[in-house]
């Protein structure tokens, strides 16, 4: 693919795709299985962008999480592509950052099922890296996702870098790496959040991607 000078990477739930149901099913799931009441949906999906382990650590699961994890993932993989459809307008974000920027995604999802799930939504063509879960030692709020994201680009992290999501996990990211960051709010962070640490707050994806042109 070409090299531009500018480069924007996406998280995906709540910035490009909408898992909502896929997700709520899995942690059902999880704790049924686990004999164990599941939280209410509002407390899981303020936790949606933080990795599974402590995902479940927030919701009250004490010590080893990862046979809850186990059985998220268990069913998780059987129902998230025919359960997640891509956020209004997001096709056309990326078909039109594709046209300036390299893009990519950084995501706390393994980029194994990203992969998959991104190609099956029709936009998995764009991307040139996907950083997932399982690339990185440290996740979101650290800097590693992004730095990772732009050695599999073999480009410098720079003020031409922008990072693009929907809670502030990805904005302090942006901020660790020396990237730039833009909040969008038709996902699951709090907009006085997103507005305390995203240097840009947008309505969706593609109103962050005519930004980032118009700021270039």
């Amino acid at each position: 693919m070409q090299k531009f000078n500018t480069t924007i990477l996406f998280d995906l739930d709540g910035t490009l795709i909408d898992s909502t149901s896929a997700i709520l099913e899995g942690f059902a799931y999880a704790f049924s299985k686990m004999g164990e009441a599941c939280p209410d949906d509002e407390a899981i999906k303020k936790l949606i962008g933080y990795p599974l382990d402590e995902i479940f650590a927030g919701l009250g699961v004490v010590g080893d999480t990862s046979e809850y994890v186990r059985l998220y993932k268990e069913k998780y993989v059987k129902i998230y592509l025919d359960q997640t459809m891509l956020l209004q307008s997001a096709y056309e974000a990326v078909e039109f950052g594709a046209k300036f920027a390299n893009l990519g995604v950084v995501t706390t999802k393994t980029s194994k099922f990203s992969k998959l799930l991104l190609d099956k939504l029709g936009v998995g063509e764009f991307f040139s890296v996907i950083i997932g879960r399982e690339d990185v030692e440290h996740v979101k709020p650290h800097a590693e996702p992004i730095i990772n994201a732009m050695k599999g680009l073999g480009l410098p992290v720079d003020k031409r870098v922008f990072m693009v999501g929907d809670t502030k996990l990805d904005a302090l990211a942006a901020s660790n790496a020396g990237a730039r960051s833009v909040g969008v709010m038709c996902g699951y962070g709090d907009e006085a959040q997103l507005r305390k640490h995203c240097e840009f707050v947008c309505e969706n994806a593609y109103a962050a991607v005519s930004l980032i042109k118009q700021n270039l």
